[in-house]
């Protein structure tokens, strides 16, 4: 464990990150104080930003100072589909726009409990939609963490099943794939992860649901048809309630003969490569830089 991830940790403890997570309802007024719907300069030093609506989305433009390459990073956010963005979004898009010298777009779509899972997947494919008229699909490259990795893929699925031009590849990071999170081996690894539990996201994900199934498609990539979509790369974590779902994906994809590159950060927790100080959070985003590069070639 590295100095950064130590503190990290720490930081996690004394903040109570896990035990928010281990509440039946979860507080999701309390999580949405970590919200940063307006970004600050300080977040996104080098780029300039513009805000606009596509349909119920705040949708926020980064443009670097220095851009060399025609490729659009569409980003969906993690926060269990109840709060977000979070300045660390912010922070992590910045730095790979800045990076990668390409244009980056913010989805900030609507949350439950207020909006549905049906409301948020139609809006962010409506954002999806949008950045093709302006953007060739191939120069689109989709990125997700936690449940804004749910949203990207289920966004892929929905374009396969209408036969819809395909981006160009997703960058999914630590992402729910199944909401009911009723894996038998989910338990064991709660014991161990630092960030989250399985009270609070089934807790978020039944306020996100409505009246579908937790296993419904629309929420649950895992079970939404896996092929046909575009290369995948997977960023997973040991020290993740979510990663045995993430493993029955990966299982799934390759028996279709998909594109699947995984990426595991080895005691690691959710989201890893989005956190602050850590070395091991630098290494996932040098990956992730790595990954657009060579798909802007």
């Amino acid at each position: 464990m590295s100095l950064g991830y130590f503190l990290v940790k720490l930081v996690l403890k004394i903040k109570g990150e896990k035990r928010s997570w281990s509440q039946d309802p979860i507080d999701y007024q309390y999580k949405r104080k970590q919200d940063e719907h307006n970004p600050s300069k300080k977040f996104l030093v080098g780029c300039s930003f513009e805000t606009n609506e596509i349909g119920l989305c705040k949708v926020t433009s980064i443009t670097p100072k220095t851009m060399f390459t025609d490729v659009l990073l569409l980003y969906c956010h993690g926060g269990a589909f109840v709060y977000g963005p979070t300045k660390e979004n912010w922070i992590a898009l910045s730095k790979l726009a800045k990076r990668t010298g390409s244009k980056a777009w913010m989805i900030d779509y609507p949350k439950a409990p207020e909006s549905n899972i049906e409301q948020i997947t139609e809006n962010v494919y409506q954002v999806y939609l949008k950045a093709i008229k302006i953007y060739d699909p191939s120069k689109v490259i989709l990125i997700g963490d936690s449940a804004g990795g749910s949203l990207i893929l289920t966004l892929a699925q929905r374009l396969s099943k209408e036969n819809r031009q395909q981006p160009n590849c997703l960058i999914a990071i630590t992402p729910v794939v199944d909401a009911s999170v009723s894996n038998d081996k989910i338990p064991e690894i709660d014991l161990i992860d630092p960030i989250l539990s399985i009270k609070g996201v089934l807790s978020a994900n039944k306020m996100c649901v409505g009246d579908l199934s937790l296993k419904d498609p629309l929420i649950s990539p895992l079970y939404g048809g896996l092929k046909g979509l575009p290369p995948i790369h997977l960023f997973m974590a040991t020290n993740d309630i979510l990663t045995p779902d993430q493993e029955k994906m990966v299982e799934e994809v390759r028996s279709v003969n998909g594109e699947i590159n995984v990426i595991v950060g080895k005691g690691l927790p959710h989201v890893w490569p989005i956190l602050p100080i850590m070395p091991e959070a630098k290494q996932g985003l040098d990956k992730i830089v790595s990954i657009v590069k060579e798909a802007a070639l």
